[in-house]
């Protein structure tokens, strides 16, 4: 996972121009049900993050693509919920992890709208979410808000933690 995360890194680094391109394509898989079980893009995200005081890179061209990114993998997921129902946890590869659909059913039952802001930021819970809300016919406006809002949140936190951590490392460097 780390060369992965250093091989898009590198790249973002060498051609600028395809950061907010890359960003979206990341935080769509992060956030899509099905793809974020397999590849996790957040350290990818916080790494792209670390370049922004470094290079050319602009911040909210950044975390506008990662939010949109995050909310139509969201999305897709919620859609993908409401259509197929209780056929998901059948397919590959939630039929692999059993626990996690009912952990986000559970999840989205208790807390109900306020369940996609939190839910954004726990790595199953993220997954699953959207889908137990498609699943379970949360209203869709209040889950579109909650999700373009949320989605929003997370991309420039993630983007923001990897600045702050590449100011601190940068700042360290120069005391020793």
């Amino acid at each position: 996972m780390e060369e992965y995360t250093r091989a898009i890194a590198d790249f973002v680094r060498d051609h600028q121009v395809w950061a907010a391109p890359i960003v979206l394509v990341l935080a769509f898989g992060e956030s899509l049900a099905f793809i974020s079980l397999l590849v996790p893009a957040w350290g990818a995200l916080v790494a792209i993050g670390a370049m922004i005081g470094v290079s050319d890179l602009r911040f909210w061209p950044l975390c506008l693509a990662g939010g949109i990114g995050a909310a139509l993998g969201d999305w897709l997921s919620y859609w993908f919920g409401f259509k197929y129902k209780e056929q998901v946890a059948q397919l590959w590869p939630l039929s692999r992890y059993p626990e996690i659909l009912p952990r986000g059913e559970a999840f989205v039952r208790n807390w109900g709208v306020p369940s996609i802001f939190i839910g954004r930021f726990f790595g199953p819970l993220r997954a699953s979410v959207p889908l137990a809300a498609g699943i379970f016919e949360m209203p869709y406006w209040q889950f579109q808000v909650a999700n373009f809002l949320s989605a929003l949140i997370w991309a420039a936190v993630l983007l923001l933690f990897g600045d702050v951590i590449a100011e601190i490392a940068e700042w360290l460097w120069h005391l020793a």
